[in-house]
């Protein structure tokens, strides 16, 4: 996003917090984008959105999925896959043929050499085979191993094959002559690739190793990676190894099946032996853990450039630009690293996986699938018109739609937008139609779509963000709960009041994170520690705000005979109040609780909601003690009552001494009346003094006291 967007954004979420009710939902992170429905167009990891390269299916093979592909001199295409292992050849017209077919599961490397002589590895019975120009299948070589996982040449036209399960590399002399060249000690050589130098690189599984072979077959480990299997590699301008790895190191490996599956459920590569007589096909499937990828510079420390958790990595190349591409699943992703901290992606093709690349001489792009297997063509060019549909907005209530505003570079071509909207929360025919954001009716839901038009020349607009104004219809506020504190406790004053002062402040999240709302949420129902003060008297409640407004509060009193409310306290932002009983008559009264959204709205559009409390006693005044004597015996009676609250203790005290509790007659101090008799046992003789101390429900204590000659 631009600076000044960004600065401008952040004004407006510290003034409109205070002053308007118009809000915005805005779009503009690369996972926001990913919600919505794209077609022709590039996503990069900044939430940058542009027109995607051209795009188009060259061929269906009606196989389930594909593996390899490879282009000779002259333009011709060849893929295959399985089940079925049938090779496929594609003219440069886009006409395609079955070229051969094998007596195996499946065709999972092919292979050129320089005179257009086509080599094909078959599966699970691992052979390679050279086929002629008429289609024509010869036994070429048998590695006598379980898997060939990639073929590749040398510049003298020596093939090299990767194999499991005994994790070795063959090489094959141009006559079919071959031999060991390098043992691994790793279950499989997964893949393959050749450095500027002539040293083989070589990816593992499942210790996740690059090794740098040389010439003479003399292995060095470049790198451990962190993860188990080296699905692909590459090489860049200045010989730096880029290497794709899938795979949890701590993550069981899946049973193999006992017959082949209808659709993908195996592993990309590293599968065990089948442990039963049905021959298992290899198939395109997810793998726990993601992918990695990492760039191995020349003689300096790795750095991992890409990483996702649910995406498999089958395939990388370079694009004309040297750029890493990356071919994935299971979505159909093709990626491209733009440098060590964006990626863009490029296509979405709409099959599960792209399982190999191919970057042609006219500086087009293969990409073969898999789920179901096809043959694409990206690029060169551009699209001339893309489009996306956003995810659908939720305003939590009915709103008036506004202005659609987005963050663009259009420095060429343009970008149009139009809304639609319902109260639906998907958009279905009873939706409205696509048209102007103003022109949008009001509705719970809205939904934009983007459309980007290549200008002169094929270049394409950038689109940024999006955001869309809203007015939500408002709703009068709720209290859910009111509730008198315990007595002779308070809470503190209340702080000053947010909406009545000219400073405002604004606490930003951690970096790289979405700015908060711009608009004030209700205020939380959380309280302060009260503290004793007699004859205090508190309150709190709950309520809530479903358009998130600021909500302001007035509490009022009423008594019991009374008509009239009297105003306590207005204005009051916090969800608690305590006030000085003294200052009124003794009896049962009520409080009554106003809340109102007046901070967030115009006084047309304002409103209120009230809430009254259970009925509570204001009793200041102590108990009455009565008929206070001693009879003989040392027998001491006395009769306490109060006019409001129940006695709640009684007390005495011999000569200045500890006070000590009575229960009553009867034991329970239950009733606004009550008589004790206490019996002071061993009395000695004379003068006595005896105080009596009863307290009532509000602690009001009264104290009286006799004399024993």
């Amino acid at each position: 996003m631009p600076l000044l967007r960004s600065l401008g954004a952040l004004f407006l979420m510290v003034s409109s917090g205070l002053a308007t009710e118009t809000r915005t939902w805005t779009q503009a992170d690369f996972a926001d984008f990913q919600k919505g429905v794209r077609k022709n167009l590039s996503i990069r990891s900044d939430g940058r959105l542009t027109l995607a390269p051209k795009s188009v299916e060259v061929f269906d093979s009606s196989s389930s999925y594909l593996w390899a592909i490879a282009q000779d001199s002259k333009g011709m295409l060849y893929t295959g896959g399985g089940p079925g292992a049938k090779l496929y050849r594609i003219n440069p017209n886009g006409k395609g043929e079955k070229l051969a077919e094998f007596d195996a599961l499946e065709i999972h490397s092919i292979a050129i050499d320089s005179k257009d002589r086509v080599y094909v590895a078959t599966a699970p019975d691992s052979k390679v085979y050279r086929v002629d120009e008429a289609g024509k299948s010869t036994l070429f070589y048998d590695p006598k191993q379980k898997y060939i996982w990639q073929l590749l040449f040398d510049s003298a036209d020596n093939l090299f094959i990767a194999t499991g399960d005994q994790g070795e590399i063959h090489k094959v002399t141009p006559e079919g002559k071959g031999e060991v060249f390098f043992r691994s000690d790793e279950t499989h050589a997964r893949s393959l690739a050749f450095d500027h130098s002539g040293n083989l690189i070589c990816g593992t599984e499942p210790g996740g190793l690059v090794l740098r072979i040389s010439p003479k077959g003399e292995g060095f480990v470049v790198y451990q990676m962190p993860k188990r299997e080296v699905t692909a590699l590459a090489i860049g301008p200045k010989n730096e190894i880029y290497a794709a790895t899938v795979g949890s190191k701590n993550a069981p490996r899946p049973a193999a099946p006992t017959a082949p599956p209808p659709a993908a459920v195996g592993l990309p590569g590293g599968i065990p032996p089948p442990a039963q007589p049905v021959p298992q096909a290899i198939t395109p499937a997810m793998i726990p853990g993601g992918s990695d990828v990492y760039m191995i510079p020349p003689g300096s420390a790795p750095t991992r450039l890409w990483t996702g958790a649910q995406d498999v990595i089958y395939s990388m190349a370079l694009d004309p630009q040297n750029r890493l591409l990356l071919a994935s699943g299971n979505k159909g992703n093709l990626y491209r690293l733009e440098d060590h901290a964006l990626f863009t992606t490029l296509v979405t093709v709409p099959v599960e996986q792209i399982t190999s690349l191919l970057t042609a001489k006219d500086g087009s792009l293969y990409a073969a699938t898999g789920n179901v297997g096809k043959l694409f063509r990206v690029g060169p060019g551009m699209e001339t018109e893309g489009s996306i549909e956003s995810d659908v907005f939720d305003s939590a209530g009915f709103a008036s739609w506004g202005r659609i505003q987005t963050g663009s570079d259009l420095n060429s071509g343009k970008i149009a937008i139009v809304a639609r909207s319902g109260n639906l929360d998907r958009p279905q025919k009873n939706w409205s139609r696509w048209a102007q954001p103003s022109a949008t009716p009001p509705a719970r839901f809205l939904q934009w779509k983007a459309t980007l038009t290549a200008g002169p020349g094929g270049t394409s607009p950038t689109l940024d963000s999006v955001d869309a104004s809203y007015l939500s219809q408002n709703v009068a506020p709720k209290i859910e709960q009111v509730e008198i504190t315990p007595y002779n406790y308070r809470f503190p004053a209340p702080a000053a009041q947010l909406a009545l002062t000219s400073a405002a402040t604004l606490t930003l999240p951690a970096i790289g994170s979405r700015f908060p709302s711009p608009h004030a949420a209700t205020q939380p129902n959380t309280y302060p520690a009260m503290t004793w003060q007699k004859g205090a008297v508190g309150v709190r409640w709950t309520s809530s705000d479903e358009n998130g407004d600021t909500l302001l509060f007035t509490v009022e009193i009423r008594g019991a005979k009374e008509k009239n409310w009297k105003l306590l306290r207005a204005k009051l932002s916090e969800k608690y109040f305590s006030f000085d009983s003294t200052a009124f008559a003794d009896g049962e009264y009520r409080l009554r609780i106003t809340a109102s959204d007046s901070p967030s709205n115009t006084p047309e559009d304002a409103l209120q909601t009230v809430e009254e409390s259970d009925p509570f006693t204001i009793d200041n005044t102590p108990p009455a003690i009565t008929a206070l004597q001693v009879s003989s015996g040392a027998v001491v009676r006395w009769h306490a009552a109060d006019a409001l609250s129940t006695i709640y203790k009684a007390e005495y005290s011999l000569d200045g001494g500890d006070w000590t509790v009575v229960d009553p007659v009867g034991k329970l101090s239950d009733a606004q009346a009550l008589d004790y008799t206490l019996t002071l046992n061993g009395l000695s003789a004379g003068e006595h003094t005896i105080a009596v101390r009863v307290s009532d429900g509000n602690d009001n204590t009264a104290v009286e006291k006799t004399v024993v000659r």
